[in-house]
Formats: C-alpha cells, structure tokens, sequence
C-alpha cells in the first residue's frame, strides 16, 4: 500500500509533525539516581535525527516519594531537570520534537529490583490489584498534592523547551488504578461505581495541567483497557461506556488520546473493527494516536519472556490510517531496535529491517 499517508503532516495546536510516526514511550532504566545521562540525550537525538515525527520520552516520575519503582527511572523534578534540558536541546538540535511522558506507578511492585520506594505508596484503596493490599489508601491531602506535581512537572516541561507532554494514564499505574474498579474503592467524589466518576482524578490532573501549561500547548494522555496485573481487562464494555469516559477527559483539557493495546488491530467492541484508537476518535472527534506490535509479528509482553520478533507488513495499518480510524502511528521496539527504521520504511529499505532481539533491551544505543 502506499506510504503516503504515514508521511503526511500532521498539527495540533503549535505541535507541528512532519510525519504520522511517534515513538512510543518505553521504560528503559538507564538513568542513575533518576537523572538522566548524556548517553540518554545521545538515544533520544538518534531517533530525532532519523525522521521520527514526534519522540514521547520513557516514563518520568513526577515529584511523589513513591512516583518510580526503579530508582534508574528519571524523575522530572529537581536535579533531573538539567539533564531533560541536555535532551530536548538535543532533539532540537536535529530538528526533532519531543514530549515527556509523566509518570507515577502507584501501588505496583517492581519484582525485578529490591530497590523500595520511601512510603507513602500512593493509589487511590491502597490495593495493587484487585484484593491484594499493598499501602494504604491516599489522603484528599496526598491527592491534591499528586496534582499539583503533575502540573508542576507540566510546566517545566514547557519552560525547558519541550513540545507538549503526555500523562500517563494506562497500564495499571496510578491514574488508571483510579479508572479500574478493581484498584479503586473510593466512596468519595474520587470513586463511583461509573467510569466517568472515577475519572474525576483525571479530570482534575488534566484541569491543573492545562491551567498551568495554557490553552495552545498540547496535552496527551495514554489510556489502556488493558493493566499490567491483568492483560484482560476491559472497563468500557460498550462504545457508550467509553464515550462516558473519555469525553469529561476532553472536556478537561486532554488533546490526543493515546490509546494502548498489545495488538492495534484487535477490535475493541462487537460489530465493528474499529480498533481503541478507532473508537476514541469517534467517541471525542479528538486526534488519536494507536499503538500495539506495529512493524514486528511478535507482542511486546511476549518479549519481556524472550520470544524475538520479525519484519511484519504494515499494510492493515496504513489501511485503517487510510480510513481515517486514527491519525498518528506509535512505534516500540521496532525502535529501540533500529533507530533508523522510520527511514528504512519511508525510502523502500524494508529488506534493512531488522530483527527485534529482547537482548536489544539491555542495552542503550
């Protein structure tokens, strides 16, 4: 199929993309004591300065005791500041754009490291996953204090030259734990037996946001049906439960949704092959970025257990962004892999592409 579509410009706001390609946020673990490095300024240029049209950093903990779970996860607070402007004067230098991604895990273990996080763990039932204890349930105090830091973190974000930011909001971690029934509890105006009531922290994250960040800058949120503690999970049942949730997150402040699945081209909903990103889109008329195993055969959960990846066709991709399901492409390990792989793709150089190893996670290049 052609390629025309993946190469298009694309805006919002004042973010203005060359191309439809994003490289998708991954956890990556090389920055000692949370400050990121020069080698990690050297791996975000890489990518910026082979035509990746929008860079979205690895997850950084905002100013939160227990915002990380792995103390070589960079924060973006303090004396870690000096070191993300190394990284988006880098970017820029190449003429790339970049937005961080900010972070809190919540009340999820890391059980690859021994390292604790000092106390409060913050979630909104003190839960891990459903029925399983793990701190106990944040104060009103601890949760306006949890917004004020996303907000803050979005203002120096702005102030160092980066050109928007994303909240994470999926995958099991702290705004989601306040999404997901199972994780929270709540009998305050922060729970609900509705996903738009326990939406509201969201909501409230997105407002401080905006309010600090103003009107034109842009503002992403990632969201997932699915969570680390249960690849299965699915809170909007039906495209009405969905819409009830995502649009008090527009209404807030959010500008794209980003929306995670291990596959992009899984349908989200009965009847329809609109994948998640599909659907919000639809839902929100907000831009929406996909994600999911795109480029490679293998699913990214899987290579955490070893199992490598091939080459795969994009055409069901450019298909769909064709029909307009969705307007940008987010690409993983396709390129921690390859820093080149969007040029390869753009050029005719598939024959180039290369092998996905989970080796390749080990090392930062």
């Amino acid at each position: 199929m052609s390629l025309d579509s993946l190469f298009r410009p694309f805006q919002v706001k004042t973010l203005k993309l060359p191309n439809r390609v994003v490289m998708a946020p991954m956890t990556r673990s090389f920055s000692p004591n949370g400050v990121p490095t020069a080698q990690v300024a050297d791996y975000y240029r890489r990518r910026a300065e082979a035509s990746v049209g929008l860079i979205i950093s690895e997850g950084t903990a905002i100013n939160r005791p227990s915002a990380a779970n792995d103390p070589k996860v960079p924060r973006f607070w303090g004396d870690a500041l000096p070191g993300w402007k190394q990284v988006i004067d880098s970017v820029h230098a190449v003429g790339g754009l970049m937005a961080p991604q900010l972070w809190h895990v919540g009340a999820v273990r890391n059980r690859s490291t021994d390292w604790v996080a000092p106390p409060p763990i913050d979630s909104p039932s003190g839960l891990s996953s459903p029925g399983k204890q793990f701190g106990e349930p944040m104060s009103d105090a601890a949760i306006a204090d949890t917004i004020a830091a996303f907000a803050r973190a979005a203002l120096d974000a702005k102030t160092l030259g980066f050109d928007a930011i994303e909240l994470h909001g999926a995958h099991g971690y702290l705004i989601d734990q306040f999404f997901w029934a199972g994780t929270n509890q709540r009998t305050d105006r922060y729970g609900g037996a509705t996903l738009a009531q326990r939406g509201q922290f969201a909501a409230e994250i997105l407002r401080a946001v905006r309010a600090e960040v103003g009107a034109e800058y842009p503002v992403i949120i990632r969201l997932s049906q699915w969570k680390s503690q249960d690849f299965k999970a699915q809170m909007a049942k039906t495209p009405q439960e969905m819409e009830a949730w995502l649009r008090p997150l527009a209404d807030a402040g959010a500008d794209i949704f980003h929306c995670s699945q291990r596959r992009f081209w899984e349908a989200e909903f009965e009847g329809s092959d609109l994948n998640f990103a599909g659907w919000a889109k639809k839902l929100t008329n907000k831009p929406t970025i996909t994600v999911g195993s795109v480029g490679l055969t293998g699913e990214f959960i899987a290579s955490f257990g070893g199992e490598s990846s091939k080459p795969a066709s994009l055409d069901e991709l450019l298909r769909r962004l064709d029909r307009g399901d969705f307007d940008l492409v987010a690409v993983g390990r396709a390129l921690i892999n390859d820093p080149q792989w969007v040029q390869k793709i753009r050029d005719g150089r598939q024959s180039e592409l290369l092998d996905f190893s989970p080796a390749a996670l080990a090392t930062l290049f």
